[in-house]
């Protein structure tokens, strides 16, 4: 995964974004504004500028994490210049949006690996534990900062479609992460709460578990009686079959559905990479 990361992230810059002077966020975008202003390496710089970080990234996340991140950044600087890439179009909105899928798809993978391949986001978690900012925060406001000055001393086009460019390489990141099989939390309220659960357990092979709970109104006014609740955990992908067997025990059931991050443990379909 880290491999795939590091040339996945190369083909984003060096086939798409360097040669038409887009920018990313983050630490690469500082990287690829300070060579676009300086002419200094843009692999030295990505070394250089993510340093500090990998250091911070030592004392908050471990030893194990430090040490792939700086491979995984010494991989990608060395790929930047050993290899050649491509220039494969010449269409503004074609190379922010895929210049953006492949760097994002590379710093996806990279995570995946344990590691980062951008020092911004370490910045971010260690910042969000000393103020009430989240993580997400932190990152938005240092990359309107980047963009900022991008359009200042470069141009309003180019930091638009920089812009482009980091929002396609963020969606990607997600997907990259969540896969396309995101988990969903499913708490099923029905009359025939065992027949389901043995649907659940049996028939689709997942973990459920019950909560004793009691009526209070429904459709038919008052239902005081007591009444098991299941919730149990699928992919995204299985929940229109989940709903469907539902529905042939019991089209009245009352079914919550709710997105999860992440599971350990249980009866859960492993995600790919995992």
């Amino acid at each position: 995964m880290l491999l795939g990361g590091i040339f996945s992230a190369a083909l984003g810059l060096k086939g798409f974004l360097l040669p038409n002077g887009f920018i990313d966020g983050g630490v690469t975008g500082i990287s690829l504004l300070t060579s676009q202003l300086t002419g200094i390496s843009l692999p030295l710089l990505i070394v250089l500028i993510n340093i500090p970080f990998i250091v911070l990234g030592y004392f908050q996340l471990g030893r194990g994490f430090a040490a792939r991140t700086l491979v995984t950044i010494l991989g990608l600087a060395v790929v930047l210049v050993l290899v050649t890439f491509p220039l494969l179009t010449q269409d503004k909105l074609l190379i922010a949006v895929f210049g953006g899928f492949f760097l994002g798809a590379g710093i996806g993978l990279a995570v995946r690996g344990g590691a980062v391949l951008d020092g911004t986001e370490i910045l971010a978690v260690y910042i969000s534990k000393k103020t009430p900012l989240s993580v997400g925060d932190v990152i938005l406001v240092i990359n309107i900062f980047i963009f900022g000055i991008a359009a200042w001393l470069l141009s309003v086009e180019t930091a638009l479609f920089s812009v482009l460019a980091y929002l396609s390489a963020a969606k990607t990141v997600d997907f990259i992460i969540e896969g396309i099989e995101e988990y969903t939390g499913v708490t099923i309220i029905s009359a025939r709460s065992e027949s389901i659960r043995q649907m659940v357990t049996e028939k689709l092979g997942r973990g459920a578990t019950l909560y004793v709970g009691k009526g209070g109104y429904g459709s038919h006014g008052q239902q005081p009686g007591q009444i098991d609740i299941i919730f149990t955990v699928v992919t995204r992908l299985e929940v229109t079959r989940l709903t469907d067997e539902i529905d042939r025990i019991d089209p009245q059931a009352f079914v919550v559905m709710s997105s999860v991050r992440d599971t350990k443990g249980g009866l859960v379909k492993k995600r790919p990479f995992h």
